[in-house]
């Protein structure tokens, strides 16, 4: 009996084991439940719709914010859709005079553009503290006490919510947000280019700060009109067709007036009470915690307004199970929780040990997940095709570049010189090798800016850059390192020095690098400077010190990309466009480059539909570019991802964001694999206590007889 009881503990442990995995980082509570579990990175710095402007934040915004358009999620090439909107917008040209013209009016005639929207009756926001009434119809929480305000800490702290319907304005004064100054809107100058008076507004907006809080409801701006309830106006300068695009993006998503005057209450910044901590939208998800250091949580809105998942889609989708959950209302996962994760190994673990659904690869765990066939086909490894797990890939409608600041005085400016030195630093530095080392092959060497998949873009010798390449045996070879030292010294600099005074030049790039895998690709970029004799200095920093040198021109050579926000070429040639040139107008041509030609032909490009005579417009500015160099092609990345089998297939779709209410999950599927994936092994440990217990024996009983002996005597 005693040795029952010396046994007993161990036994439990064992058999406590077998219920539940002991490395479980999820509350028992939430076994089985329809929650996906996914990880992020980087914190998102802004979820207020008007300045957000990262892929680390379009994973929230685009499933809290709905606006008027978005994409179908299975039809390639993307199609536009209506999200909020009733129909697609009317568009309608005018003349200077005001008069209607016919659609396939001449660019050159077309004063303004005019985008009619009308939205569908009955949406409603998620309820929100901000929406809350009183029993007499005032705002439940405007203004608050100081009593009030005392007992908040989080927007949880507020125990009532309320909700109203979705109405024209809401969207005119979003758009009016994107010109207010404390906002910093990243899109303001450009759509300030098109939109009637936006810049106007601007200035007003900023002169009136002066006099203290404004009320965007008291302005009008020309641009954007309500026209009824349910219809409201966009007028644009111009033609601009890539605006439709725009209006699948948060930037053009409703906001309501109250959410603005909520949080603009005094006290409510200094408590994180503020649109870019907690959004408030309409679309199907909403943000139930915010702890951007480690956890972020969606729920579902319990007011979305029952959108169906689509029963078409391009050639190949009902066979590969795409079109199962046909008509089928969305969103079909209740909750979705986000773990930080900084560093890729243990996120790559809890994958596969089933605590993430999805998983992403790098050069760390390729291998161990893929494997390349003799005809380069990609594969699963067996290991991961016997856990049910998935393999979806595609080429991602984004660029990696390096990029030179054309206002350095060294490799920046027109002149010959510069030019030939970009050039012998384009040659050098492999992107071939890049690719293979540190992507392991995950990326296609780029020769220009616009990925394949988009229109504009050339592939084979068609498309290849003569500057940096040489076309042989059917396809490009990387020019040698010969015709870069003879590049480089016709710029100036024979054997990497400076032919007036003897200097070695020496090449500063600016970087947030700070990890062993960063510190790897500087010491190869080191290298391939040597092979040409320069010196490379790598100036690290933070991230938001980057980017105020970035802003301020500072930089010399920097790493930099770009996802696509829409599916054409524009998107893409606008990085390089004059106007928007980071330090002249804080737009997105980090590089500074300006080109009068270029700048001319963008001009017409932008305007005009896919055909001929824009792909031979989009050939000449590709060919601009490639002689003068502003960037190193870097590459396009080849997107890979891991999935479970329990969740449902998913379509390679990076250009549509608001895809996580499309996915499914098995969540006892999921609960079954993770128990048998994670059993504890229990027995070592039993087994260590058994033989601590024999050894502990003789002592034991010696032990009792001691004690025994000891009380007959006493006895």
């Amino acid at each position: 009996m005693r040795l029952f009881l010396v046994l007993l503990p161990f036994l439990c442990l064992f058999l406590a084991g077998c219920e539940r995995a002991w490395n479980d980082p999820y509350p028992a509570v939430e076994a089985g439940a329809n929650i996906q579990y996914t990880a992020f990175a980087n914190r998102p710095k802004h979820l207020d719709p008007v300045q957000s402007y990262s892929e680390d934040e379009a994973v929230f915004n685009y499933q809290i914010y709905e606006p008027p358009l978005q994409y179908h999620y299975l039809r390639r090439p993307y199609a536009l859709i209506p999200a909020t909107g009733a129909s697609l917008p009317r568009l309608t040209l005018l003349a200077a005079d005001g008069k209607v013209l016919p659609p396939d009016s001449d660019p050159a005639r077309v004063a303004f553009s005019e985008y009619e929207i009308s939205i569908r009756p009955g949406i409603r926001y998620q309820p929100h503290p901000a929406l809350a009434l009183r029993p007499d119809g005032s705002p439940r929480y405007m203004p608050l006490t100081p009593q009030e305000l005392a007992r908040i800490r989080d927007l949880t702290d507020f125990r009532e919510t309320g909700s109203r319907e979705l109405v024209a304005a809401d969207y005119v004064h979003q758009i009016k947000r994107l010109a207010h100054p404390a906002l910093h809107s990243p899109v303001l100058e450009l759509m300030g280019d098109y939109i009637v008076g936006l810049k106007d507004l601007h200035a007003r907006l900023t002169a009136d700060a002066r006099q203290g809080p404004l009320d965007l409801t008291r302005y009008e701006l020309a641009g954007a009109r309500v026209v009824d309830t349910h219809t409201y106006r966009i007028r644009l300068k111009g033609v601009y067709p890539q605006f439709l695009y725009w209006l699948a993006m948060p930037f053009f998503a409703p906001v309501p007036p109250e959410a603005d005057r909520f949080y603009g209450q005094p006290g409510m910044a200094e408590r994180n009470l503020s649109l870019d901590w907690w959004p408030l939208g309409s679309g199907p998800y909403m943000l139930s915690e915010n702890n951007p250091n480690s956890r972020m949580v969606l729920v579902r809105n319990p007011n979305f307004h029952g959108e169906t998942y689509p029963c078409e889609g391009a050639p190949g989708d009902r066979e590969a199970g795409l079109l199962a959950d046909c008509g089928q209302p969305l969103p079909f996962i209740d909750r979705v929780v986000f773990t930080r994760e900084k560093e890729s190994i243990p996120y790559w673990n809890k994958f596969l040990q089933g605590y993430y659904d999805a998983s992403g690869l790098s050069s760390d765990n390729f291998d161990q997940a893929v494997q390349i066939g003799g005809q380069g086909d990609v594969s699963l490894t067996d290991e991961m095709a016997n856990q049910g797990i998935r393999l979806i890939t595609s080429v991602s409608p984004s660029i990696m570049y390096t990029g030179f600041n054309m206002l350095d005085p060294v490799v920046g400016g027109g002149s010959e010189r510069a030019r030939k030195l970009r050039l012998a630093l384009s040659i050098a530095i492999d992107q071939e090798e890049f690719v293979s080392v540190f992507l392991n092959g995950r990326g296609v060497p780029a020769m220009q800016p616009i990925p394949p998949g988009i229109f504009g873009s050339r592939e084979g010798e068609a498309g290849f850059n003569r500057q940096v390449y040489d076309w042989r045996d059917g396809q490009p070879r990387r020019k040698s390192v010969e015709e870069a030292r003879r590049l480089l010294a016709e710029a100036g600099y024979p054997n990497g020095r400076d032919a007036k005074t003897g200097e070695p030049l020496v090449i500063n790039l600016d970087t947030t690098a700070s990890g062993l895998g960063d510190k790897a690709r500087i010491d190869w970029l080191t290298k391939q400077l040597k092979k040409i004799d320069l010196q490379l200095v790598v100036r690290s920093t933070d991230y938001n010190r980057f980017q105020d040198k970035i802003r301020k021109g500072n930089a010399q050579l920097f790493y930099w990309g770009w996802g696509a926000d829409y599916p054409d070429p524009e998107n893409f040639l606008f990085l390089l466009y004059g106007p928007q040139g980071k330090v002249k107008s804080q737009g997105e041509n980090a590089a500074n480059y300006a080109n009068p030609e270029y700048d001319q032909l963008f001009e017409k490009m932008k305007a005009m539909p896919d055909g001929p005579e824009r792909q031979a417009l989009i050939d000449r500015m590709v060919a601009i570019l490639q002689h003068d160099a502003p960037w190193i092609w870097g590459f396009f990345e080849k997107s890979y991802t891991l999935q479970h089998g329990w969740l449902s297939p998913r379509k390679p779709a990076k250009i549509i964001r608001s895809a996580l209410k499309y996915q499914r999950l098995d969540p006892l599927a999921r609960a079954r694999l993770r128990a048998e994936w994670n059993r504890p092994m229990v027995w070592p440990a039993v087994l260590a206590g058994l033989l601590a217990l024999v050894m502990a024996l003789p002592a034991i009983s010696a032990w009792q007889r001691r004690e025994r002996s000891t009380a007959r005597r006493q006895g």
